[in-house]
């Protein structure tokens, strides 16, 4: 008789049991903001506190979170704390945008990324994965930070579907400036927790100035020589995200900066993150990694149109969507009433912070069963449609929903096949990874794995 396999309990911060008190709080949620969350946080369907006098309602409700991010949108505002960690890098992109600047923005990107456009850069992200895994297999000592190097993949990918490749400056002083950028990005500041005055300097922010400045310089460098491209020789223009940008109507320059600079840094970062822990989690539960890989070594060579693989390659989108929901890309969605308002028996007065955290709705125990468990085949094809809307948010909900989510799933099944249809991946860390909040989940440490041709 065959034993049943235990599936791996992903590690996590163990939830607190005692409050942690103001400088306990203060000094964890600028350090790790997920380990702020004590053990009720994720038994409760939503619990309230204060904070600098401050409502604070944290909803895991999926009804609940419909109401009020769906039904309701407009009453919440993206709040303040978000928008003083996020807006000084992210400026005028989509991501911190608010009111009509948002609705305008949001309405101009749209038919840049329709359905047809996503599959059209389809052949461009497969042909820079099978050129990365290639690369991977002839590491000298067949050992490397799959984290780090999931960065370099998803900035190839971006490099080739967004700007061709195509960059002013150095491709080196480029990719540093933008790790560094990248790296600032979505940290939270003591002072920023504590409402202090902007005008008061995060030492954060102003050690990554020097790189935001260099890449942001760049950027506007390259969009220049594209845009003068498209004036003198429209037919030599590559047909990538840059020129559909520069084409979409009711974009400022400066705004088109600011969405390149919002989908590198919550595009690209993103999807990097997702990888890695798909990678690692597939590592520890070889049935699981046993599942990809025949699927992979089965259908792919049926399955010339990577474009196609999103939609046929069930296994290996059901252990990347496992991922995110264990180690969500955005953990936090967090929001301001701007009037009071009733869900359910909940009252929410005007001002009030309203917390909607996809690292605890996704792991809460009302909603999943083995919420801890890396197990796939949640995702699979009849269990996936069980699973409601609201407590699955990889990538938000409602009006501000994440406009890249296609093309984010399509490259990173892209991706993860044509990795392990080549190499097999192995931790050899000597802990496990632990997770930390930044504006993704990261690994702290990294990823070390030994990388070995299958």
């Amino acid at each position: 008789m065959q034993t049943a396999t235990v599936p791996f309990r992903a590690p996590a911060p163990i939830p607190h049991t005692k409050p942690l008190g103001f400088a306990g709080f203060v000094w964890t949620a600028s350090r790790n903001p997920i380990e702020i969350w004590g053990s009720r946080a994720f038994k409760e369907p939503w619990l309230r506190a204060n904070w600098l006098s401050v409502p604070t309602i944290i909803v895991n409700d999926p009804k609940a979170i419909r109401a009020l991010l769906v039904d309701n949108a407009r009453n919440y505002a993206m709040q303040p704390l978000r928008q003083r960690v996020l807006r000084p890098m992210l400026r005028d992109g989509l991501l911190t945008a608010e009111g009509e600047l948002w609705k305008r923005t949001r309405k101009s990107l749209a038919p840049v990324f329709t359905p047809r456009n996503i599959h059209a850069l389809a052949p461009a992200m497969a042909e820079r994965s099978r050129l990365f895994a290639e690369g991977l297999e002839s590491l000298p000592d067949g050992r490397a930070d799959i984290a780090f190097q999931m960065t370099l993949l998803t900035y190839d990918i971006l490099q080739a579907t967004l700007f061709s490749n195509d960059i002013t400056g150095e491709p080196k002083e480029f990719a540093e400036a933008m790790e560094l950028f990248l790296k600032r990005m979505g940290r939270v500041d003591p002072l920023d927790i504590l409402d202090a005055p902007a005008f008061l300097p995060r030492i954060g922010r102003l050690l990554g100035q020097r790189s935001t400045n260099y890449f942001r310089g760049v950027i506007a460098g390259t969009m220049e020589r594209r845009r003068r491209l498209m004036e003198t020789d429209p037919q030599a223009a590559p047909n990538d995200f840059l020129t559909m940008l520069l084409k979409a109507e009711g974009l400022s320059a400066s705004e088109i900066e600011d969405n390149i600079i919002t989908f590198i840094g919550a595009g690209h970062e993103t999807t990097a993150r997702a990888l890695g822990w798909t990678l690692y989690l597939l590592s520890q539960a070889p049935e699981e990694r046993e599942k990809v890989e025949a699927e992979i070594d089965a259908l792919l060579p049926g399955l010339p149109d990577p474009a196609t693989w999103l939609d046929s390659l069930h296994h290996t989108r059901a252990a990347f969507e496992e991922a995110m929901r264990l180690y969500p890309p955005a953990p936090s969605l967090n929001r301001t009433a701007l009037e009071a308002d009733r869900v359910g028996d909940m009252d929410i007065p005007a001002g009030a912070s309203v917390l909607v955290m996809p690292w605890l709705v996704h792991r809460h125990e009302l909603l999943w069963e083995n919420p801890l468990d890396f197990v796939p085949s949640r995702f699979l094809p009849g269990n996936r449609e069980s699973i409601d809307r609201f407590q699955y948010l990889p990538f938000g909900v409602g009006p501000r929903v994440c406009i890249g989510s296609s093309f984010a799933m399509q490259e990173g099944v892209i991706a993860l096949a044509l990795l392990m249809r080549r190499l097999r991946f192995d931790y050899v860390g000597e802990k496990p990874p632990y997770p930390v909040q930044k504006i993704t989940v990261q690994p702290r440490g990294g990823l070390p794995m030994r990388v070995s041709r299958r």
